[in-house]
């Protein structure tokens, strides 16, 4: 069986016309340099969310970028605000209050693990509503409560004060709301010997 040619009827392409050339560039090609790295890295991470500086530093540290490469991209692109850690803060901490309804005990302890600085958790905690962080844990009582109808009080409040706990709420604001939802005497027992994690727990 005659072979058949590769272009029409006459002989194959010269190879020394390089856009003939069967181009590989994955095969051939050196290793990216770091800061090409490290630049495409946080790039596709701030695509699927906003980060903060850290979570990209550490995420380009599990990348092995070398220190320098990864300081100079980052610096880039804090100067052209794709880092923006204060900006992030606000926007972290209005999604968890709401997707979550966490008090600002627990925001500011996340915040700090994502390497916000302190005095910028400050500030962007500065203005916390006490009365709204309160209807807030009555209204994640309530809701909790209506599925732990078959419980004693005393299950239902150890229940509904360690959830609140986990959030980051206060103890006195935690047992106030539950006294005031459950019933003062069930709340009180509970209380008595209740281990309320610390604030850095």
């Amino acid at each position: 069986m005659a072979r058949r040619s590769v272009v029409g009827g006459g002989s194959p392409p010269p190879t020394d016309d390089p856009s003939l050339i069967d181009d590989h560039p994955a095969r051939d090609d050196p290793e990216p340099d770091p800061e090409s790295l490290a630049r495409t890295i946080c790039l596709r991470l701030l695509t699927a969310r906003a980060r903060s500086r850290q979570e990209l530093a550490e995420a380009l540290l599990r990348r092995n970028v070398p220190d320098e490469a990864a300081d100079r991209v980052l610096d880039r692109l804090a100067s052209v605000g794709l880092i923006d850690d204060h900006a992030f803060a606000v926007d972290f901490v209005r999604s968890k209050q709401v997707e979550r309804g966490l008090a600002s005990r627990e925001l500011a302890r996340q915040l700090r693990a994502k390497g916000i600085a302190d005095e910028t958790v400050a500030e962007v905690l500065a203005d916390t509503d006490e009365a709204a962080e309160r209807a807030t844990a009555r209204r994640l009582v309530e809701r909790r409560l209506r599925s732990m109808g078959g419980l004693p009080p005393e299950v239902q409040t150890r229940r509904l004060a360690a959830m609140l706990a986990r959030k980051g709420y206060s103890p006195g604001l935690t047992f106030q709301v539950v006294r005031q939802v459950v019933g003062e005497s069930a709340s009180e027992q509970v209380g008595a010997d209740f281990e309320y994690p610390d604030a850095d727990s």
